[in-house]
């Protein structure tokens, strides 16, 4: 038999596909919502790029009160770089959304798209991976994070010993993770 050729979809993953197959089970509510999940995460995907555009190119927005106004504005305000990679090995890094350290001063922004409430231990990971990676002590700077979300934002002034106690617990998985990989060698 010949079969048909679909290169247009080669690669993809369909929304309702046979890997996934937990949709068979889905009343329409379900698959509803699923669906509404999978265009807010790809809308959260959306903004945030055209955030980190505007921030690189220092281009401010309306000041109209939004999450993402509010966001970006501040970001330029604080003369952040947006997207940045922190890496401490291949097993553990992270996207810092927003991110400075000037004088003494790590600030690291995070934007929040979704209605899930966001948490500050996404942001005590990115102090901790800077803070390895550039082989900073925690208790030598100050670390300010922000969660921007709901048209508002929460702020953190940062613990250094929780910084730290991080730092540790990523030395010590990543050192473990290393000893069961070459096992398995």
């Amino acid at each position: 038999m010949r079969f048909n050729n679909h290169w247009q979809v080669e690669g993809k993953h369909a929304f309702l596909g046979a890997s996934k197959y937990h949709w068979i089970r889905y009343d329409l509510d379900k698959m509803r919502r699923i669906w509404e999940n999978k265009f807010a995460s790809e809308r959260g995907t959306r903004l945030h790029n055209l955030a980190a555009f505007c921030i690189r190119e220092r281009v401010k927005l309306d000041k109209n009160g939004t999450t993402l106004s509010l966001y970006v504005n501040d970001a330029i305000g604080f003369r952040m770089t947006p997207e940045q990679v922190l890496l401490y090995n291949d097993d553990c890094f992270g996207t810092a959304d927003a991110i400075v350290f000037n004088k003494g001063v790590l600030r690291i922004h995070d934007l929040k798209t979704g209605t899930h409430p966001g948490s500050f231990d996404q942001i005590m990971i990115y102090f901790a991976l800077f803070c390895l990676e550039y082989d900073i002590n925690p208790y030598d700077i100050e670390m300010i994070g922000r969660i921007y979300q709901n048209d508002d934002f929460l702020e953190l002034i940062a613990n250094p010993a929780d910084v730290k106690e991080i730092m540790d617990t990523i030395k010590l998985f990543t050192k473990e993770i290393d000893a069961m990989r070459a096992v398995m060698l």
